[in-house]
């Protein structure tokens, strides 16, 4: 089983494309998955330029890169959330508009459906080598969540809150599941704080309030789940049929108490007095075998794509290093059973 090894490109969008091609060739990577933000992706471009899709490949190929996903996580992030001045700094300028609330989450909303638009665009257009790799077409995204302010039980939840939370969820994503289905297009929830799902009980709540959609599934990515406490294993396991895509990417938490707790202490990322940080590749707490072979349980033959963080190494340096961990980590399942030739 060989798993393309991609660069999430998210952290990179500072860069001119194909300098960012370059860089993620030089790395050791395979492949992008190319963010929606910066000059990385352009929805709107992608749509409306005939020619958008065909460059975007053409740029690629030059360094020899393929790509097998889009990510969209942060026009995802305004579909349900509470919308406020934090949003104007991430949201694309023609989602942001105005700034009303609610019309900012209709804009989301749109920008979603038209990313799985964008994605089959995209996809159609690739070259017949990337087509033989691609097992479906997945756009990787965040969901919002209009509960998220109510995860401490404080002042006391009311009774019906959480639920009309789910239901807020469903009403809002069921119609963007629905261009997802008519571009044949799946859509990767990364399970992750701040959004309808963030552990394993609150993702099979997610999928029982979009009634089990069929393009509804989750980006796995296990550095969300280790410091909460969160069995990231079984994770793969209890979702073996909605894993639609794998985000490699490490965390430390600390093995004694500290200043600042699982919730951070308001503390920025890197700051010493941290319960948890996000960590390089195997300088981290995740036991990356126990993922790999889960993923081969399951089947899993999809990217693993490195979603480089750590504030406290340089990024050129961790995006290489990154590489090299996660080609010599990944390994495909055996074929046949050690002990079946003892009576030969």
């Amino acid at each position: 089983m060989a798993r393309t090894l991609t660069l999430c490109t998210g952290q990179w969008a500072d860069l001119k494309f194909d300098d960012l091609c370059k860089k993620a060739k030089a790395f050791g990577y395979e492949g992008l998955e190319l963010a929606c933000w910066g000059e990385i992706f352009n929805v709107p471009q992608a749509l409306e330029d005939k020619e958008y899709c065909k460059k975007k490949w053409k740029q690629m190929e030059k360094y020899g890169l393929v790509s097998l996903s889009i990510s969209n996580h942060l026009a995802g992030q305004g579909v349900c959330d509470l919308i406020d001045e934090r949003h104007k700094a991430v949201l694309p300028a023609h989602v942001w508009g105005d700034g009303r609330p609610e019309a900012v989450r209709q804009r989301a909303a749109t920008e979603m459906m038209n990313t799985a638009r964008a994605a089959r665009k995209f996809f159609d257009a690739a070259p017949a080598a990337v087509k033989k790799l691609l097992k479906r077409v997945v756009v990787n995204g965040f969901t919002g969540s209009s509960i998220w302010h109510l995860l401490y039980s404080f002042p006391p939840v009311q009774p019906g809150q959480i639920e009309a939370g789910f239901k807020d969820f469903a009403k809002r994503w069921r119609p963007i599941m629905e261009v997802f289905e008519d571009e044949d297009v799946y859509f990767a929830l990364e399970v992750h704080p701040t959004e309808i799902a963030f552990d394993i009980a609150s993702a099979e709540r997610a999928l029982e309030a979009i009634g089990g959609h069929k393009r509804f599934g989750f980006n796995y990515d296990p550095s969300h789940f280790g410091y909460q406490g969160v069995d990231y294993v079984e994770f793969i396991r209890r979702f073996r049929d909605r894993i639609f895509h794998v985000h490699m990417k490490d965390v430390y938490w600390s093995k004694t108490p500290t200043r600042a707790g699982v919730f951070g202490g308001h503390l920025s990322f890197g700051h010493p007095d941290r319960f948890w940080d996000f960590r390089s590749l195997g300088r981290g707490s995740i036991d990356f075998e126990a993922i790999i072979r889960a993923l081969n349980e399951i089947g899993y033959d999809g990217p693993l794509s490195v979603e480089w963080e750590d504030s406290g190494m340089d990024r050129e340096h961790g995006a290489a290093e990154a590489a090299a961990f996660v080609r010599r980590m990944d390994f495909s399942p055996s074929a046949i059973a050690f002990d079946s030739n003892f009576d030969k």
